[in-house]
């Protein structure tokens, strides 16, 4: 039976789980104590939840239930993270290192330390993007307090070499901070085999809800401080003040624990549908795949079909299936994906792309009629585009020079 509309945009928002949604509901009515309160039944019931669903996040990650700090999600995480190791370790130095394909909540982050007085490095990715190793450590200098790259990438789900960078860091005893969001409850990610000392994730992208996430914050070999950016009461470890969000955090621990017990399974049957599905759109001519294939997450596609626009592309099947297009997300502007420039494509190849991001509720019909939709418009699209034809004659396009307005 084929549900519609498709959606494959998992990577920007994945649907709950009915079974977290189950976990979470007594806490919105039955439990709905403050966990900070100390004093009564309902209090403890709701620190009694926070704490299991705290064990349960840091048992998907290999971490330490007291090296998870909860937050309202990951772009809070990587703010925490940031923000509270350049404050924490000032008298250290004041360099960050960076990659030029981080999220945009990595990224502002660090173009606010620099307004701040602080200096950012901001490497480059190669055609894979992958960053370059020998460059993160001629990178590295006296000054430098953290490196800052994600795990694995939003739009390409390229995956970094993450224990490499790692290594170089401890060498040079600088902190390692990693943006998990898109990785963690997709591959195995274990803090502790991979050397990370902060991470940033989120629920919402693991079938859990929104508006929670967590900071991983290394307690021991280095132990890790960060400053708080948020004050007031003091709540979790006087890291990050506020009042917990119990129902959504018991839904995280779920959401976690779920992950856990079916991230083989699920994996094997997401990543059989997405080679499925680029398989058969690679059939197309010039159609390509953007970023490593070698390494990356199972459950992500980044696609150009070129000679055709990626927003055009979508309004020829929109109704039907969600995706997103190789223009920028954040805005509204039609700004190729940065992401995708990085990576050295130009803006009509970057402009003429989708990502196509599979879920655990993604079937097999609906990956057929993806397969199917996406190669008649692209073909369609062709057909009516002035440019197709020219490159079907064999002018070569790029040696055209266009008449000035």
């Amino acid at each position: 039976m084929l549900k519609l509309p498709v959606y494959l945009d998992n990577n920007a928002t994945t649907p709950m789980d009915p079974r977290v949604l189950e976990a979470m509901i007594p806490y919105f009515v039955e439990h709905f104590g403050n966990a900070a309160s100390r004093n009564h039944p309902f209090g403890w019931e709701a620190e009694e939840a926070v704490d299991y669903a705290r064990e349960q996040v840091a048992k998907l990650i290999g971490a330490d239930p007291k090296e998870i700090i909860f937050t309202s999600g990951a772009t809070e995480g990587d703010n925490l993270a940031i923000k509270g190791v350049y404050e924490m370790y000032a008298s250290k130095g004041n360099h960050v290192i960076t990659a030029t394909t981080e999220h945009k909540a990595v990224l502002d982050t660090c173009k606010h330390i620099e307004k701040s007085g602080g200096e950012v490095t901001y490497l480059q990715v190669n055609s894979e993007g992958l960053v370059d190793l020998k460059e993160l450590e001629a990178a590295i200098k006296p000054t430098t307090i953290l490196v800052a790259i994600m795990y694995g990438n939003n739009e390409t789900g390229v995956i970094q070499p993450v224990k490499e960078i790692s290594t170089i860091a401890k060498k040079h005893g600088v902190l390692f901070f990693t943006d998990g969001t898109q990785a963690v409850g997709k591959v195995p990610v274990d803090v502790n085999k991979d050397g990370i000392d902060l991470m940033a994730f989120s629920a919402h992208k693991m079938y859990g809800p929104k508006g929670v996430g967590a900071l991983y914050v290394r307690r021991k070999n280095p132990r890790v401080k960060v400053t708080a950016q948020i004050d007031g009461g003091g709540h979790e470890r006087a890291m990050r003040s506020g009042t917990l969000n119990v129902p959504g955090i018991v839904g995280f621990g779920k959401a976690c624990e779920l992950c856990m017990q079916d991230m083989e399974s699920d994996t094997l049957r997401i990543q059989t549908m997405r080679d499925k599905l680029e398989r058969e759109l690679l059939k197309l001519e010039e159609a390509y795949v953007n970023g490593s294939t070698q390494h990356r997450l199972p459950h992500v596609s980044n696609i150009s079909f070129k000679y055709v626009e990626g927003e055009g592309l979508m309004m020829g099947f929109n109704k039907n299936i969600a995706v997103s297009s190789g223009s920028a997300c954040t805005s509204a502007s039609l700004e190729p994906s940065y992401v995708l420039k990085a990576l050295g494509l130009g803006d009509d190849l970057a402009h003429s792309s989708l990502r196509f991001g599979l879920g655990r509720f993604t079937t097999d019909e609906q990956i057929d009629y993806t397969i199917d939709k996406v190669s008649t418009t692209v073909l369609k699209l062709r057909e009516m585009s002035p440019l197709w034809e020219m490159y079907k004659e064999g002018v070569d396009i790029n040696a055209i020079e266009w008449a000035a307005h």
